[in-house]
């Protein structure tokens, strides 16, 4: 039986499995899915022994386990390092979701008329992930597999990774591999193919800022005291001018600036402002002055609040004057851009920009830095010649605005480059309510992946 055929009468069972791990709330942020954590990893352990994968085992760290597994057929022939992630981003909020998060739906859209797969997880990253488990397992059935095979897959890149950090550097014999391949990214579109050549860095803080030493009547203290969530409005509204352009000092000193050519290759990608505003439902865009919406959330840095809170939020009122308020904020960064000096910048801001009125508190939690792939390399000539061959065109290289933060530190503790190929679509909504993967896309991931192995060999001997 040929690959193509194998993934056909398999396709079911496919589904089936990928079903089965969507309903594991694995979420890596909370420790009260510790456990739920745990048991997709043993699932995800199971799926590879099951594949044909050798080695398999569970690695301990000091936070959620790292599965790992490998077919060394051949020493003389290259080795791809699989990385992907099983945990998930928390699915709050509950109200939004459509169906719950974790017991996955198939329904059509416009967008997926074949179906798409509504759940936690489905596109970021279980579906993703599950498509290179079972592209091996069919290369193993129709004896393609052309290249030797490393699987390394985490249950915390969601948090930051920061114990698969350790563990490359302690593993690097282990590790060993000439390139990194992952599916953690999107594409412009199921008929428009692309492939990540860029990802942004990212630094991520928590603000508390302290007024009075406890809550107040608003009535008998209101305007005589500071309120900290209007101290805290205030910093945030003042760390962005009226361009829109981050007021930290010396936040751009190190940007990578690219060249009016090269924003001109970019800008060759397709992109339809006006459905991109129907599709978020928005009247307009908003960002930094001189640059298109596409170069904001690829090549710029950026500076957002993702969360903010304090005071009373329940059900109907309550005349307080809070003590306390809180935010996270994230930083995209972009090349050169060094996230433990961003987050430096930034506490030394906040602190300073505050007044006495108040006291603040910058908590950093995880960064990472930005990574390029060169498009004349031969891990992205091999991924842009496996996605022609089943999507019938050449894909187009994007630059990416999310941030893998173990990618710059592959290629530091490895050695070597990672290739993006990814199957997602952006509006494939995740971290957000009603996340969904399209069963085209799961059912392309499988057909292509085989031939990255195919060609990647072959430039590799060439």
């Amino acid at each position: 039986m040929n690959r193509q055929e194998y993934i056909d009468q398999n396709k079911d069972r496919f589904l089936d499995e990928l079903l089965e791990i969507l309903r594991m709330p694995s979420i890596s942020a909370d420790t009260h899915y510790d456990s739920d954590v745990a048991k997709t990893a043993v699932f995800v352990y199971n799926k590879l022994v099951e594949a044909g994968a050798d080695n398999v085992e569970i690695c301990h760290t000091e936070g959620h386990p790292i599965v790992y597994g490998d077919k060394i057929f051949d020493p003389s022939l290259p080795t791809i390092l699989v990385y992907g992630h099983y945990d998930v981003q928390p699915p709050d909020p509950l109200d939004l979701w459509d169906s719950p998060p974790f017991e996955p739906v198939i329904k059509k859209t416009e967008e997926h008329p074949e179906g798409a797969i509504y759940a936690r997880g489905a596109c970021d990253d279980k579906g993703q992930m599950y498509m290179h488990l079972k592209a091996f397992e069919a290369m193993i059935q129709s004896n393609t597999l052309t290249c030797n095979v490393k699987f390394m897959i985490e249950g915390e890149e969601e948090v930051g990774s920061t114990n698969l950090g350790i563990f490359v550097a302690s593993h690097k014999e282990k590790l060993k591999a000439d390139v990194v391949l992952v599916s953690d990214t999107s594409m412009l579109g199921n008929d428009t193919p692309s492939i990540d050549v860029g990802l942004r860095g990212l630094s991520y803080v928590e603000v508390e800022v302290t007024g009075p030493n406890r809550d107040l009547h608003s009535g008998v203290y209101g305007g005589a005291v500071a309120n900290p969530i209007n101290v805290l409005a205030k910093m945030i509204a003042d760390m962005q001018d009226e361009n829109n352009h981050i007021t930290i000092p010396g936040f751009y000193d190190d940007v990578d600036e690219l060249s009016e050519a090269e924003r001109a290759e970019l800008a060759k990608a397709p992109f339809d402002l006006e459905a991109y505003k129907k599709d978020l439902d928005i009247n307009d865009v908003l960002g930094e002055k001189g640059y298109s919406s596409p170069e904001r959330a690829s090549i710029r840095p950026t500076l957002d609040v993702n969360g903010i809170w304090g005071g009373y939020i329940g059900e109907g009122a309550k005349t307080v004057l809070p003590s306390k308020a809180y935010a996270k904020i994230s930083m995209r960064l972009v090349p050169n851009q060094s996230s433990e000096q961003i987050t430096a910048l930034f506490q030394n801001y906040f602190e300073n920009a505050a007044p006495d009125c108040v006291k603040v508190k910058v908590t950093p939690h995880h960064g990472g830095e930005a990574a390029v792939t060169p498009i004349d390399s031969p891990e992205y000539l091999a991924a842009s010649m496996a996605m022609e061959s089943t999507f019938g065109k050449k894909p187009i290289p994007t630059r990416g605005g999310g941030s893998i933060p173990i990618i710059a530190l592959f290629e530091k503790e490895l050695g070597i480059k990672s290739v993006l190929m990814g199957f997602g679509l952006d509006s494939d909504a995740l971290h957000s309510p009603n996340e969904k993967y399209g069963l085209f896309n799961f059912y392309k991931g499988i057909e292509t992946i085989p031939y990255f192995y195919e060609h990647y060999a072959g430039l590799k001997k060439g």
